[in-house]
């Protein structure tokens, strides 16, 4: 039976069915490129959501660094007795922690794109450094830091005067 098959083949003029199947397989030039193609605008739609969430994470990073660096100094007055100044430097985006322990000294860097916008209570003549006392048993200073992103995402860290707990605000985008 598959010789009168080969012979009608061979008859016919027909390739056989390796020769067939070996010139069908395989990927044209063409297909590769709409492959590529689609890929290429997959990864061009996803890419700015993909960069958003990344400044996104560490906006909300840095905001937990600072509630968290106020949270330390309000800790260290009140357990150990001593004032404690937190000193708010925006130039160098720095937060910088210091009491009367001889050689204590703290700073929070924020991470890289993240920059202090405004520190308040605002004065009159705000040179952008500002220094908040910390005292044992005593009131909170009223305190906010506002910190934003590369793409101008805001959050404001407010210390809060009657419980004195440092929290997180989602401030308005200007």
């Amino acid at each position: 039976m598959r010789i009168r098959l080969l012979a009608r083949a061979a008859r016919n003029g027909a390739a056989t069915a390796r020769e067939r199947t070996s010139s069908v397989s395989g990927v044209t030039l063409i297909e590769m490129m709409v492959v590529v193609g689609l890929i290429a605008l997959i990864a061009g739609i996803t890419f700015p959501a993909f960069t958003s969430g990344i400044d996104t994470l560490r906006l909300n990073q840095a905001a937990s660094g600072v509630v968290s660096f106020f949270n330390d100094g309000l800790n260290r007055a009140e357990r150990r007795g001593q004032a404690v100044a937190i000193t708010v430097i925006q130039a160098q985006n720095t937060l910088v922690m210091q009491s009367a322990e001889p050689g204590f000294e703290k700073k929070y860097e924020l991470p890289r794109g993240i920059t202090i916008v405004k520190i308040l209570p605002e004065t009159i003549t705000d040179d952008g450094t500002r220094q908040f006392l910390l005292y044992p048993g005593g009131a909170v200073p009223q305190a906010g830091i506002e910190i934003a992103n590369s793409r101008h995402a805001l959050r404001m860290v407010r210390v809060d005067p009657i419980t004195g707990v440092p929290q997180v605000e989602r401030a308005e985008e200007k």
